[in-house]
């Protein structure tokens, strides 16, 4: 591990959609989640759970993710036609060649106020482990898919839609390919300044 600057880090981390076929060793990954865990937490609540699917394990939560597309009328059933069946299949083998998935969630807050407060904190422990993750020359592709709002998924996953909240699905893995900057948008253009009453 080759210490870099916080600025540089945050400015060179790119989201990695291709892997290595290597596993990152496990020790790794609880430093990466142990960074995520200096975010701001509300009343230091540390609010993030995290499911960590790896090895044989990624075959449960890959067929909840293919029955919830299927559930949701997004994938047909691959005993329908042979198109779905291939469509099935090719989406299971990239799915499980992707070394590490981990599903990021909290327990829903009743309160509205108290429910922004954790969702705030468990994203800035997202941001936070992807750049430890960057440092380690680990890679972090945060998604935001379908099946995060689907009931059937969280109970097929061992959670209560009703209690807990997946804030995100993080695929990881040492990176195949580190894609080129994308640039921003200059943050003057975003900015207003109040001078005056």
């Amino acid at each position: 591990m080759i210490p870099i600057n916080t600025l540089t880090a945050i400015q060179s981390r790119r989201s990695i959609p291709n892997f290595k076929n290597e596993d990152v060793q496990r020790n790794i990954l609880q430093a990466i989640f142990t960074y995520g865990s200096y975010a701001p937490t509300h009343y230091m609540k540390e609010p993030w759970r995290i499911k960590l699917y790896e090895k044989k394990g990624t075959r449960k939560l890959v067929e909840a993710i293919i029955a919830s597309y299927q559930h949701l009328g997004m994938l047909k059933s691959a005993d329908a036609d042979p198109a779905a069946q291939k469509m099935t299949d090719s989406m299971r083998r990239f799915l499980l060649k992707i070394p590490h998935h981990a599903v990021i969630y909290f327990p829903r807050e009743t309160d509205p106020a108290r429910y922004d407060e954790a969702y705030a904190s468990v994203c800035t422990f997202i941001q936070n482990a992807q750049l430890a993750a960057w440092e380690y020359g680990v890679g972090m592709l945060w998604t935001n898919p379908p099946y995060m709002y689907d009931q059937a998924f969280y109970t097929d996953i061992g959670l209560d839609y009703k209690t807990d909240k997946i804030v995100a699905v993080m695929q990881i893995g040492y990176p195949a390919k580190i894609p080129l900057f994308k640039g921003r948008t200059p943050i003057a253009d975003k900015m207003t300044f109040i001078t005056e009453e």
